[in-house]
């Protein structure tokens, strides 16, 4: 009952704002507030299975976990920001392709990216010279935040209301200046969402579950790894 409410106080919330976007009657705030309005939603909703399984597998510590999680939102905001301004400059027809069949294929292929990466990762860290105590397998390069980064620009395709009303907006503008300041405000209010915290509870998950049993590591790697290939998987089989 307590969800559902949440639920309706939401899209009351929102349904205002879809009209001032409708109507054209809009400024960059009003825009702000439709992505935070989605990012404590549909964002959690649609991201959190992906980045959570990406932190638990490599059993993050929380500085890493915020750090990839701030790159997967940049990558949001960035293809927000780029879908604005496609649509500010043509229209409707390429945003609409890439939030469509595209769009699902490209999600399809990071989050299978995203899991052999961690197998391949796990694999060169096993291949190493053994350290004199029992360490968890872990990923200490740079290059490891960018399945976080792809994963957070393709999610960003995915098709929602607030998503279709940011674009209309951007193609009404008919300026690719004005379609890229929506899509820049719209994404930095997406980027409002639990998943800031969510992720580095995952990656702490993971952590506690290895406390004493090192021969879960790599298990728990491959689970996680599976998993995000059977979520790529489905989405480019929908």
């Amino acid at each position: 009952m307590a969800a559902s409410s949440r639920y309706v106080s939401c899209s009351a919330t929102r349904r205002p704002m879809l009209d001032d976007l409708a109507a054209g009657h809009v400024g960059l705030g009003t825009v702000w507030l439709l992505g935070v309005s989605m990012g404590l939603t549909a964002c959690t909703v649609t991201c959190l299975p992906f980045m959570g399984t990406w932190a638990l597998g490599r059993s993050s510590g929380t500085a890493e976990a915020f750090r990839h999680t701030a790159v997967f939102l940049a990558g949001r905001v960035l293809m927000y920001t780029l879908l604005a301004t496609s649509a500010g400059m043509a229209g409707l027809h390429l945003a609409r392709l890439l939030g469509g069949t595209w769009g699902n294929a490209l999600i399809g292929g990071a989050s299978i990216g995203a899991g052999l990466w961690l197998i391949v990762r796990a694999h060169v860290a096993g291949c190493r010279p053994k350290r004199p105590t029992a360490q968890p397998v872990r990923f200490q390069r740079r290059a490891d935040a960018a399945p976080p980064f792809a994963l957070g620009a393709t999610l960003a395709l995915t098709p929602c209301t607030p998503l279709a009303s940011l674009l209309a907006l951007a193609a009404q503008s008919g300026s690719a200046l004005s379609g890229a300041s929506y899509g820049l405000a719209f994404g930095l209010g997406a980027a409002m969402t639990p998943i800031l915290i969510l992720v580095p509870l995952a990656g702490r998950l993971g952590r506690e579950l290895r406390v004493g049993r090192p021969w879960l590591s790599r298990w728990l790697i491959w689970a996680s790894a599976a998993v995000l290939i059977l979520l790529g998987l489905r989405r480019l089989l929908a």
